[in-house]
């Protein structure tokens, strides 16, 4: 019997499954059906198994003021450790980045995606393992859309072009440190009604479009 390919999802809310409201907040996680990892999970088949780490608010590498819990450059070794062995880390990761007040550029972003990367690479051999480090695939987060409420309009100031930016940067960076790119952007836009989640329909045309590209990437 031929052993599960195991994918490590890496990502914030869009990856949660966090379900768009139009006061912003709170609110609760789409099943696991109708979150793009499990849309994907259920396109690939039995022959893979799908690990989520999504957390809502999580940036690429920066300290948030309001939480201590949202950087993910800190996290991200354990959570490797903890997993392996993994064929395949897919990080989509960005748009929390583009808040006001934290400043970053487009370029800035992708280059906190490129110390995600690095971390990756450095995986191997986990703790008192001898595991190879998984491949990896970096997934642009499509764009902003306009935001009714006015908090998530401070909040994100400035933030719907640098988000417009991202795919070039990353496909650049992808590039530069030779691991796979996907555009999410080119399948999906944000429907959500809050301007930045997704709706069903989303979560599910991203997972199919990431299961042919993962499948291209591990078949190779």
């Amino acid at each position: 019997m031929t052993e599960q390919k195991s994918i490590l999802c890496y990502g914030d809310s869009l990856t949660w499954g966090w379900i768009p409201v139009t006061e912003g907040a709170p609110t609760l996680r789409y099943p696991y059906k109708d979150r793009w990892t499990g849309a994907m999970a259920a396109q690939l088949g039995a022959g893979y198994h799908i690990v989520e780490e999504g957390l809502s608010a999580r940036t690429t590498c920066l300290d948030d003021p309001n939480d201590p819990r949202l950087n993910g450059s800190a996290y991200l070794p354990a959570a490797l450790a903890s997993h392996l062995p993994l064929d395949l880390v897919i990080v989509m990761l960005g748009t929390n980045d583009t808040k006001s007040y934290f400043r970053r550029t487009p370029y800035e972003i992708a280059n906190g995606i490129a110390k995600l990367v690095g971390q990756i690479y450095g995986s191997a051999g986990g703790v008192g393992a001898a595991y190879p480090a998984p491949k990896i695939l970096v997934v642009a987060p499509p764009p902003l859309t306009p935001m009714p409420h006015p908090f998530f309009q401070g909040m994100f100031e400035g933030g719907h072009e640098k988000s417009a930016a991202l795919a070039g940067q990353y496909r650049a960076m992808a590039d530069f440190t030779k691991v796979s790119f996907f555009d999410a952007g080119s399948v999906i836009t944000t429907d959500g009604c809050d301007g930045i989640h997704f709706t069903v329909e989303n979560n599910v045309t991203l997972g199919k479009a990431l299961a042919r590209k993962v499948t291209e990437i591990l078949s190779a």
